[in-house]
C-alpha cells in the first residue's frame, strides 16, 4: 500500500515490479523541523501512520521529498513565481534532496524509517529557459520544483547518488528496509 498521491511515486514501484494500491493520506505537511532530513522523515511517518488504520494485512510505504539549498528546505512551489524564484537560486548549484521512508509490515506492526539522501548538480538555464520551463507547469507539483525526467531533465546537470530516490522512492533502500522487516523484494513482485 502506497501512503501516496505521487504519480511518480507510484511508477517508480511499478517498474521495479510491484503492483502497489494507493491510499493518498490526505495530512497537513506544514512542519517546523530543525533540518530537512528531518522534515521528511517526520513527515513520511505522518503519512504512513494515517494510512495504517485504513490498510489491515499489508505493507505500507510512505515517502516525503525535499530539496536542500544550503541549508533552506524547499518543498513543491506554490506559484509560478515561486518555482521561478526557486531556479533562480538553484542555476549553477548543488542541493540535496530528502526522501523520509517510513514502512510497516500491519499484519506484524513492525516498523523501519530512513532517510535517503542525493546530491543534484543544476545546469545555468538562461532566465527564457526557467520562463518556458515553468509555464509547462511540471515544477509545480515537485519537491524543488525540478525533475531529472521530462521537460526539467536538460537542466540537471548530474547527481551523486540514487536516481529513484529523486524520483520520490529510493529503492535500494526500500530492499534494505524490506530485509529489515524479514521480506525479500523478490518474494512481492508481480
Amino acid at each position: 500500500m502506497l501512503a501516496s498521491a505521487s504519480t511518480t511515486r507510484r511508477r517508480v514501484l511499478r517498474e521495479a515490479g510491484f503492483t502497489p494500491e494507493v491510499i493518498v493520506s490526505g495530512v497537513d505537511e506544514t512542519i517546523d523541523a530543525p533540518d530537512t532530513a528531518t522534515a521528511v522523515a517526520e513527515l513520511a511517518k505522518r503519512k504512513g501512520m494515517a494510512v495504517v488504520g485504513r490498510a489491515p494485512d499489508s505493507l505500507v510505504i510512505a515517502c516525503d521529498s525535499m530539496l536542500d539549498l544550503h541549508g533552506h528546505a524547499l518543498g513543491k512551489p506554490a506559484s509560478v513565481d515561486e518555482a521561478v524564484d526557486y531556479w533562480r537560486r538553484l542555476s549553477g548549484q548543488a542541493a540535496v534532496l530528502w526522501t523520509g521512508h517510513w514502512m510497516t509490515d500491519t499484519r506484524t506492526g513492525n516498523t523501519v524509517a530512513e532517510v535517503a539522501r542525493t546530491t543534484v548538480r543544476f545546469g545555468t538555464p538562461s532566465q527564457k529557459e526557467i520562463d518556458a520551463y515553468v509555464a509547462t507547469g511540471e515544477p509545480l507539483g515537485l519537491a524543488g520544483g525540478f525533475s531529472i525526467e521530462g521537460y526539467g531533465a536538460p537542466f540537471v546537470d548530474g547527481i551523486d547518488g540514487d536516481p529513484s530516490n529523486v524520483l520520490g522512492l529510493s529503492l535500494p533502500l526500500f530492499r534494505r528496509m524490506l530485509a529489515s522487516l524479514d521480506l525479500s523484494i523478490t518474494d512481492l513482485w508481480s
